[in-house]
């Protein structure tokens, strides 16, 4: 672990977590595809195309949620396991200032930069 208050990206992490979950829960009874009777119904063609655009949007943002609560679950798990704040590419300590912008970061800025140019 770098030099960063460990028990603040800790707490910060959890809440996050929580967030993240309670957003999930909630984009998913957003999904006009998650009402049964939407089956039943006999809506006009607009309205079926509302629900499927719909649908799209809260899937897309489902992805989005579940790949950041993906990333802060292992920046726990990281922190659990005392790997958090070392580059997993190249094994030197990721900078305290990416920590604190970005404290899911699991690449120190230089391999960041790599391997989106790769």
């Amino acid at each position: 672990m770098v030099k960063t208050n460990f028990s603040t990206i800790k707490e910060l992490l959890t809440r996050k977590k929580r967030e993240l979950e309670a957003r999930l829960k909630s984009l998913t009874s957003e999904d006009p595809f998650s009402d049964v009777e939407r089956l039943n119904d006999t809506a006009a063609i607009d309205t079926e195309a509302r629900e499927e655009i719909g649908h799209e949007r809260v899937e897309a943002l489902k992805l989005e949620v579940s790949q950041n609560l993906a990333r802060v679950k292992k920046a726990l798990s990281r922190i659990g396991i005392g790997k958090y704040g070392i580059c997993e590419n190249c094994g030197k300590a990721i900078e305290e200032a990416r920590l604190k912008v970005f404290p899911m970061a699991d690449l120190c800025v230089s391999c960041e930069r790599a391997r989106e140019n790769s």
